[in-house]
């Protein structure tokens, strides 16, 4: 590997894990550098290696919030074998489904949440107090499973469609839901990976390196999102609406 392939690697896997840690994204930077530093790599090999460093930053993450927030322990329990599972069976089904099927679908929700946080100033708020219900739980389960079978089979924007779901379901802040969909996040990554490592399509030694430095981004995006409250949260919402639905129109 020349020594500049190297270097924009790690950079851009730094980069990847500040942005998924404050709002998710980060495989739309990884994913591309892999690719173009290795053309004859198999995308779904790409896939699975920007997975092995999406588990490490997104637990770095995970960590560093929670030491400032805690979620109900036994809510977001029972979602993380749910959301492995789900995310494990859009992994399996990756190849049956085109992105051109995907791509008009995610522009159009994407717009829709853009739209939703622009024309709801106190929507999410700092202040917000979470609201938890037997009937909410579930619903909450059924976003975490839609939203981590969508991770394995495409991927772009998971950490802000699980953002939006637990603050419209549990009425809670930003900050509260990020540090929820975090932990879910691992487990997605972690379900998908499972499946991509049993296809033999992950480079481990790869995966690991910029796992390293992805942690180190991770680690910082946590702490920005900690020290910027929900409303750091709501505009990275809204750029991240703009910026990956621009995207994936121009990608189409």
């Amino acid at each position: 590997m020349e020594p500049l392939t190297l270097v924009l690697l790690v950079g851009g896997a730094v980069a990847a894990g500040w942005v998924d840690a404050v709002i998710g994204g980060g495989g739309l930077i990884l994913i591309p550098l892999i690719l173009a530093s290795f053309p004859h790599l198999a995308p779904a090999t790409a896939l699975g290696t920007n997975k092995v460093a999406g588990v490490m930053g997104t637990s770095a993450a995970a960590v560093t919030m929670l030491r400032r927030i805690r979620p109900n322990p036994y809510v977001v329990g029972s979602y993380l074998p749910i959301a492995l599972l789900a995310a494990g069976a859009g992994a399996g089904c990756a190849s049956l489904l085109s992105a051109e099927v995907m791509r008009p679908v995610i522009i159009v929700l994407m717009l829709a949440v853009g739209v939703f946080v622009a024309c709801r100033p106190s929507f999410g708020a700092q202040e917000a107090q979470r609201v938890v219900t037997p009937r909410r739980i579930v619903l909450a389960g059924i976003a975490v499973a839609v939203v981590g079978f969508y991770d394995g089979i495409f991927g772009p924007g998971t950490g802000m469609f699980l953002i939006m779901a637990f603050t419209v379901v549990f009425s809670q802040s930003f900050v509260e839901s990020a540090v929820m969909a975090k932990l879910i996040n691992v487990s997605t990554n972690l379900g998908a990976l499972v499946v991509f490592a049993a296809g033999g399509h992950v480079w481990l030694t790869l995966g690991l390196a910029l796992a390293v430095a992805n942690m180190v981004g991770a680690y910082l995006g946590a702490r920005t999102v900690l020290g910027g409250g929900a409303r750091l949260v709501r505009y990275a919402v809204l750029t991240v609406v703009v910026v990956m639905s621009t995207y994936l129109i121009f990608q189409g």
